[in-house]
């Protein structure tokens, strides 16, 4: 796998991008459990964050803070200069912040062009009575979202199965659909948690491969579809596959126990001993 030409940045350049999020001392606990602790995260404009460390760690806990689904007891959130701690989740979808989910989470009785077009509703416009009709501005909108949709069924090579009922798709190309209707949000945060797991080497590297692709923009190719012409502003990536994390990231955090023991680069983090014990391994 090709390194992210993200990771081919000078650090000191790296280190001027702003902040995109901002999680600052951020406590998360269900009853006695404690899935959080003091955790602080900067996640910079154009770069893929990835968060590892060992099951029951928090990783998923971090997205779901982000998106609203879970509410932190203590800490702060912030998506640039806005301050999202506690915001509900179809806010956040309407503030650019999508995510895949570990558990696929797709309507299974619709095709893979619904669940993409269902995405979308979030970014219409028109009121109740003129979508009812299906007239004038309301036809006008439904075609121009069916373009974004159809972008991203090419981009991510899945037009065999558009009219597919999503149930019967194997879990590789279900995770693919998922992925796709989170672009069809056109977000500048994509939150991805696990996109990889389950799938076989051929699986991830395609994955591997559109993640950098939606990272870094694919141009004119794309012209109905921002998020694939311009790119993403920013990814969080949950990934326990340490091959593609190492790969693609630009920095990682690495969590164990719902606290923060380290942060870096790929390199920094590979050779780190505190990561070695608690999660890659000792390899005596």
């Amino acid at each position: 796998m090709a390194e992210n030409s993200a990771n081919k940045t000078q650090t000191g350049a790296a280190d001027e991008k702003k902040v995109k999020i901002r999680i600052e001392n951020l406590y998360l606990s269900f009853g006695g459990v404690k899935a959080l602790t003091d955790l602080s995260i900067d996640v910079k404009e154009g770069e893929i964050l990835a968060i590892i460390g060992p099951n029951g760690a928090g990783k998923t806990c971090v997205l779901n803070c982000l998106n609203g689904f879970y509410k932190p007891q203590k800490g702060e959130i912030y998506l640039g200069d806005k301050r999202i701690t506690r915001i509900r989740p179809y806010k956040a979808a309407r503030m650019g912040l999508a995510r895949t989910f570990q558990n696929i989470e797709l309507y299974s009785g619709l095709s893979t062009l619904d669940n993409i077009m269902a995405a979308r509703h979030v970014l219409m416009k028109q009121n109740f009575l003129s979508s009812a009709l299906y007239f004038g501005p309301a036809h006008a909108e439904e075609i121009k979202h069916r373009k974004v949709v159809e972008d991203i069924i090419d981009f991510l090579e899945i037009e065999a199965i558009r009219k597919t009922t999503v149930g019967s798709l194997p879990y590789g190309m279900r995770k693919r659909v998922e992925l796709g209707r989170a672009l069809a949000l056109e977000p500048t945060v994509l939150l991805l948690d696990e996109p990889m797991a389950g799938m076989n080497l051929e699986e991830k590297e395609d994955i591997a491969r559109f993640i950098i692709d939606i990272f870094e923009g694919q141009g004119d190719t794309y012209p109905h579809t921002p998020v694939l012409r311009d790119g993403v502003n920013c990814i969080i990536l949950v990934e326990h596959d340490m091959g593609v994390v190492m790969d693609i990231a630009d920095r990682i955090v690495v969590l164990n126990f719902g606290k923060k023991i380290a942060e870096g680069t790929p390199k920094e983090i590979r050779t780190n001993p505190e990561v070695i014990a608690a999660y890659l391994g000792d390899e005596k």
